[in-house]
């Protein structure tokens, strides 16, 4: 996401580590008042979120958005579920894609575009645990690289 995209308020590392991502969607979030400022103050996290749609309709579940320290008896459940806004070719696309083994839908970021709450939604399919053992080596040999180029230039 570029910096005139908006604020970003979180991001999932982990969905990268345990999926790979074959497709990205953005999608718009139905939230309340109080939702939204909290979700200003950065107040989020979607580690432990998944998506799904029922009915036609997109949902997430498991997304924490802590309540307003002074939204009193406006505040919702941290926990609710929310519906995500996709256009209607999207969902039956997604739901097409969901219907195979081995696809699923998880959240990567949230983030503001022209005032309004959006998500980066990912099409993904799980990794292996040799994979995962993969990445961890590509980075460590990553990290050596740069240890190593960094003592070369001093």
């Amino acid at each position: 996401m570029s910096k005139e995209q908006g604020k970003l308020v979180a991001n999932n590392k982990k969905a990268y580590f345990d999926f790979f991502i074959d497709e990205k969607y953005e999608a718009g979030l139905v939230l309340h008042g109080t939702e939204v400022k909290s979700l200003r103050m950065g107040k989020c996290s979607i580690k432990e979120a998944f998506i799904r749609i029922e009915k036609g309709e997109a949902f997430i579940y498991g997304m924490n958005i802590s309540p307003y320290e002074k939204g009193n008896i406006f505040n919702k459940d941290p926990l609710r579920i929310r519906k995500l806004l996709f256009h209607k070719s999207e969902i039956n696309k997604l739901a097409g894609k969901l219907a195979e083994k081995g696809y699923t839908l998880v959240p990567l970021q949230v983030y503001f575009k022209d005032g309004k709450a959006k998500m980066e939604v990912g099409l993904a399919r799980g990794k292996k645990l040799y994979d995962k053992r993969q990445d961890i080596a590509k980075k460590d040999q990553r990290r050596e690289a740069q240890k190593e180029f960094k003592i070369k230039n001093l």
